[in-house]
């Protein structure tokens, strides 16, 4: 390689690192007034925005001092490695050579990360395309990917940066990380606990050791906000309990100098728990102070409770909301008494002004119309502030599906003190979907769906779906159209077209048999509360029977008295109150529901049946949950008209008596045996959930104990089998796995029949995509 080549080269490894070379020393210029400014250099930047950093006009004296102005002001945008100026006659002429600008940004020996979510977090600290190269910003990007490691346990990660100069005065960038291991905790010690057992603190840790599960919850790998989160959750343990001299005195996180294993040692003081020994209210109390006093469940001679105070401060504030004083506070002035360990409690009321809402404003809806949102709010304009109503307005617009969030915000109006305006913050989602499905369950093998949906329709709040399921005992393809707000009082109008086919026997080796269902149907549901729905509807039904020799004597009889082919024209009547705190995964709370249904003489038959279910859940420990379901059925015929044989309930299986086969209980065919179901039916079934060992307290991974029980009875003339009820117990896993909702349960019959069908495994999963 020649001199020159060589210099080259060095010359430009120094530019990258920001040190400008010059090839002759500064000479001082003479002063004259600017005629013109030329400028030589420039490759990306534009010329208009150098001179407006340039501090030199025409028409100007020119120094030395205006030079070096001249020179610092250009460096000091960043922009340029290098800048010289000199003169030519009345010309200023400025040579710069421009910082080169990072081209690509890449990733090598990356398994543990998305590479995209790397390049994300790295922008967050300003290295990005385009951006020009800056030595200092390489660094920091440097040390923001160790920290993104050190957030998942990897403290054995380093970081190699390399910067290759590219075409067009761009650089690229290449991390190349070895990860090495994840250091996993291996054992977490506290020091100075003698009230509460080590067991028992660790419980209230989402971090633990590794256990059998930890390849799922990750729970095994440090991370410092973790920590901070776990002993909050210690000190509310002891604070819960009475213990208000608690303290953390010190927290030591442990590395092993292969930095593969972790210790966490926590000394802490506990200190001696303490009893309320009086709790009054004071301030301002509106003449409301028995009111108010009965919102605040302490009392005294209890053992003083963190959670319970916080919980009668809320309620103070809440209750104070509902009448306007939207800025009301609470203040608890605790008065403790170190010798005899107990506490005087006085909470502090300021109501302070009340005031009433000047208008309600709906932002962030760019498709959706306003008054969808509107007709939600139970806080309305010109009337008092009412807190309660603002949260119930934000659930409202919340369970529309809408929205990914909505904020609901109070804004004082300035210059009006009694004046506050309701800003409703929503962010808009698709809400049209083109969905395909597959799921498998232990009874109908493999389960395909399809459907097409749009929740809401132009912006207007309706929704519109189409939907197609198929499985080895059913088809079904349905049509449904529903208006939320049919009429300005909030009456729903929901109308169904649906074709179905189904096998109902449990035998279904026979294919020729089947049940070919087409119909529709227009319900009303009219709320009598905020939480309550009666629904009113009325439908059209048309079901063929395709049979042969092999096909139950039951349904023979029924298509000889009625033919093969049966009109029906349903009225029907339901109530709908749900309770609960989630629909999905339910810890408190309760639903139910009832519907009435009636075959009128429209149609071929006429039959009256009735069903309710009950759900009750309540959650007595963190993350214990008792569940109880009750759901019955009743149908009978009338005016001389047979109960139809295509309405009947089945039992058996999930959802039902588990440990039994699928649809296996209740009244068999005395010349099949096969289950043909019954008019009459009860199901009771109560479980006990709670977290997975080892899973911490994630609501997606449970497992429960279940004791069930149910069947189902009919006409006993051409059936046999049906007997008392059947009982089961056993457990099961329930996961919402990235695939779609697993439920897993092993059940085990108690009550044992001639000619049951058991089934001791049974499992459902589905999945979209």
């Amino acid at each position: 390689m020649n001199l020159q080549a060589l210099t080259s080269r060095i010359a430009g490894a120094l530019s990258l690192a920001g040190i400008s070379l010059s090839s002759a020393p500064a000479h001082a210029v003479q002063p004259l007034v600017v005629q013109d400014i030329r400028i030589e250099g420039l490759k990306r930047v534009e010329p208009g925005t150098l001179f407006a950093y340039l501090p030199i006009k025409k028409g100007e004296m020119f120094n030395d001092d205006k030079a070096s102005e001249a020179i610092r002001a250009l460096y000091a945008t960043g922009f340029f490695n290098d800048v010289r100026i000199s003169t030519e006659g009345g010309v200023v002429i400025v040579y710069v050579q421009e910082r080169p600008a990072f081209g690509t940004i890449d990733f090598a020996g990356i398994h543990e990360f998305d590479k995209e979510n790397l390049t994300k977090a790295l922008g967050a600290v300003g290295l990005s395309q385009g951006r020009y190269y800056d030595k200092a910003l390489v660094e920091k990007a440097e040390q923001e990917l160790k920290r993104q490691y050190l957030t998942r346990g990897f403290y054995a990660a380093e970081v190699v940066t390399t910067i290759t100069p590219i075409d067009r005065n761009r650089v690229a960038v290449l991390f190349s990380v070895a990860e090495g291991p994840s250091a996993k905790i291996r054992q977490i010690n506290f020091i100075g606990n003698t009230v509460f057992s080590t067991d028992a603190l660790r419980d209230e840790m989402q971090l633990s050791t590794p256990n059998w599960f930890s390849w799922y919850t990750k729970n095994d790998l440090y991370a410092k906000d973790k920590l901070t989160g776990d002993l909050e959750h210690v000190r509310s343990y002891y604070l819960n309990r009475g213990y208000l001299e608690f303290n953390i005195e010190s927290t030591q996180v442990s590395l092993t100098p292969d930095k593969k294993d972790m210790y966490l040692t926590v000394t802490l003081h506990e200190g001696e728990p303490y009893t309320i020994s009086s709790i009054k209210l004071a301030g301002n109390l509106l003449d409301r102070e028995a009111e108010l006093m009965k919102l605040v469940n302490i009392k005294a001679g209890e053992r003083f409770s963190a959670e319970k105070l916080q919980a009668a401060t809320k309620a103070v504030v809440d209750r104070l909301g509902e009448y306007g004083y939207a800025f009301a506070t609470v203040n608890a002035l605790p008065k403790i008494d170190q010798q005899h360990h107990t506490v005087d409690l006085t909470l502090q009321v300021d109501p302070s002004r009340r005031v009433y809402v000047r208008h309600v404003n709906v932002v962030g809806n760019t498709r959706t119309r306003d008054e969808v949102v509107r007709r939600e709010m139970r806080q309305f304009e010109s009337s008092w502030f009412d807190s309660n109503r603002l949260t119930l307005s934000k659930e409202r617009v919340n369970r529309l599906g809408y929205f990914t969030d909505v904020d609901v915000t109070t804004i004082p109006v300035e210059g009006s003190p009694d004046q506050v305006d309701v800003d409703v913050k929503v962010s808009e989602k698709p809400t049209g979907s083109i969905t395909l499905g597959a799921g498998f369950s232990s009874s109908d093998k493999v389960v395909l769906s399809a459907g097409v949906s749009q929740e809401n329709v132009f912006g207007s709040g309706t929704s519109l779906g189409v939907s197609i399921n198929t499985a080895k005992t059913y088809r079904t393809l349905s049509v449904t159209q529903t208006d939320p707000y049919f009429t300005v009082d909030g009456i729903k109008r929901i109308s169904d077209i649906y074709y179905r086919t189904s096998y109902p026997l449990y035998n279904y080796s026979d294919t020729s048999f089947r049940i070919i269902s087409v119909g529709t149907d227009l319900k009303f549901g009219i709320p009598f509360s905020e939480a309550d729905t009666v629904y009113f509807g009325v439908g059209f039904e048309q079901d063929r029977f395709n049979i042969d020799s092999d096909t139950p004597q039951s349904y023979k009889d029924y298509v000889n008295e009625f033919g093969r082919v049966v009109n029906n024209v349903p009225v029907t009547v339901g109530w709908a109150r749900d309770n609960r705190d989630s629909a999905l995964v339910p810890s408190r709370g309760y639903f139910v529901q009832s519907n009435g249904e009636v075959g009128t003489p429209a149609g071929g038959t006429q039959y009256y049946k009735a069903d309710v279910q009950a759900q009750y859940y309540y959650s007595f420990s963190r993350g214990f949950i008792f569940g109880l379901n009750l759901q019955g059925g009743y149908g009978n015929g009338f005016a001389g008209k047979a109960y139809p044989i295509f309405k009947n309930y089945y039992s058996g299986g999930i959802g039902s008596v588990r440990g039994y086969e699928s649809g296996s209980l209740g009244p068999r065919d005395k010349t099949t045996d096969d289950p043909i179901g019954g008019s009459r039916m009860v199901v009771a079934n109560v479980e006990m959930t709670f977290p997975l060992p080892g899973s911490g307290w994630d609501r997606t991974l449970r497992v429960f104990t279940f004791l069930d029980a149910g069947n189902v009875w009919g006409n006993e003339g051409n059936s046999t089998g049906a007997n008392g009820l059947r009982y089961s117990y056993g457990a099961g896993l329930e996961w919402i796995s990235p695939i779609g909702p697993l439920k897993l349960s092993m059940g085990f019959p108690i009550v044992k029949h001639a000619n049951d069908k058991y089934q001791r495994f049974q499992f459902q999963i589905g999945t979209s995509f």
